[in-house]
């Protein structure tokens, strides 16, 4: 079983790259979800949810959550030796460590695309923890950075640059994709 973990700052385009590997066949997990899902819980705001988890149950919380529904989704499945896991939203170097003891063949793909083109798609994408106000976009990114997704991605394992169109970025998802699966 190979277990990629997807990284890149907000509006970088791992969602894109979640989307197509479920078309193939991939078992995708989002990171982000496990925290949306206790902010509903909680009734407060994603970001807020992401810090006080962290704080409340330290580094690893929403990576044990996280490979807690790997575990549970690969539970009935007989041979896993073909199978590949998406993990998206990778945030902290304590992630990266984590999964890696958890998961013998884990590899991180970063998504770059620069602050101007990720507040311009997240101004489309009008996600509820999507903000139009670019002071909150930098505070945002200064929250991600604080995680430490800066160390996340200057580590990773592959890196796509996702700064021209998007039939390009497609070309180039459908590539990596593509030498995984071999």
């Amino acid at each position: 079983m190979k277990v990629i973990g997807i990284s890149g700052l907000p509006g970088s385009g791992k969602n894109l790259i979640s989307t197509k590997a479920s078309e193939k066949g991939f078992i995708v997990v989002n990171m982000g979800d496990c925290v949306r899902e206790e902010s509903l819980k909680r009734n407060e705001d994603s970001r807020v949810t992401a810090v006080k988890l962290r704080e409340e149950y330290g580094k690893y919380v929403v990576a044990n959550l996280t490979i807690q529904k790997i575990k549970e989704l690969t539970r009935n499945i007989d041979d896993l030796s073909n199978k590949v896991i998406i993990v998206e939203g990778i945030r902290s170097p304590y992630e990266v460590n984590l999964f890696k003891s958890h998961f013998d063949d884990f590899k991180i793909l970063s998504v770059f695309s620069s602050p101007q083109i990720r507040f311009e798609r997240l101004k489309l994408r009008k996600r509820k923890d999507d903000s139009v106000d670019y002071k909150i976009f930098e505070k945002r990114d200064n929250d991600e950075l604080d995680f430490g997704i800066g160390t996340v991605i200057a580590t990773s394992d592959f890196l796509i640059i996702n700064e021209s169109s998007i039939e390009s970025y497609e070309n180039k998802i459908d590539n990596f994709l593509n030498k995984i699966i071999i």
